[in-house]
């Protein structure tokens, strides 16, 4: 008898991830945490494995630590580790999906309306949204640069890019720099 080959959690077969279309990874989520960081929504291999930023070229986790937001090089594995952090991970649209771009922007609008009812109920002192298309067309904001957004209640509200493999305008360097400058302003007096 042949032996049954089993996969890591590691490596999701692009099977396995196809059937994970539509599926949703759980929030990473407590009241008054320091960061809530916002994806667009999981991606095919995060819904396969149930944790977020999991691709293997998501930048996500090497890029906050290189910003010093970690204290080491975390995995999606690591995830819940980020609460004593205070820092939690949520997305604008829950369902998985092969690209950012298989999102209506019926959904993207529903889904900011969605982040806002969350960052109410739990009160982040700073929601950072990973995604600049993605924010302006959910928030309707057409011109919205790197940096502050108006804010959701007492949420301060930061934009940063989608720190996906697949986006490939912004470069290691340059997410690291402007990660490092949203820690920048997590650190400084009366913010």
């Amino acid at each position: 008898m042949a032996k049954r080959k089993t996969l890591s959690p590691w490596k999701p077969s692009r099977e396995i991830q196809l059937k994970s279309i539509a599926r949703r990874v759980p929030d990473v989520i407590a009241e008054n945490l320091n960061v809530l960081f916002c994806g667009i929504n999981p991606g095919l291999y995060s819904a396969a494995v149930g944790h977020h930023f999991a691709g293997p070229g998501n930048l996500f986790w090497p890029t906050i630590y290189k910003a010093e937001l970690t204290p080491r090089l975390f995995t999606a594995f690591d995830e819940p580790e980020m609460l004593a952090l205070g820092f939690g991970i949520t997305n604008l649209v829950p369902r998985a999906s092969a690209n950012a771009e298989d999102l209506t922007k019926e959904e993207l609008r529903a889904g900011a309306r969605t982040v806002g009812r969350k960052v109410r109920k739990f009160k982040p002192r700073f929601l950072a949204v990973l995604g600049l298309a993605a924010y302006r067309v959910a928030f309707e904001k057409t011109k919205a640069q790197v940096g502050f957004q108006d804010p959701i209640g007492a949420t301060k509200v930061y934009l940063l890019p989608n720190p996906s493999g697949l986006n490939a305008f912004h470069q290691p360097a340059v997410l690291n720099e402007m990660f490092g400058a949203f820690r920048a302003e997590l650190l400084k007096p009366g913010l």
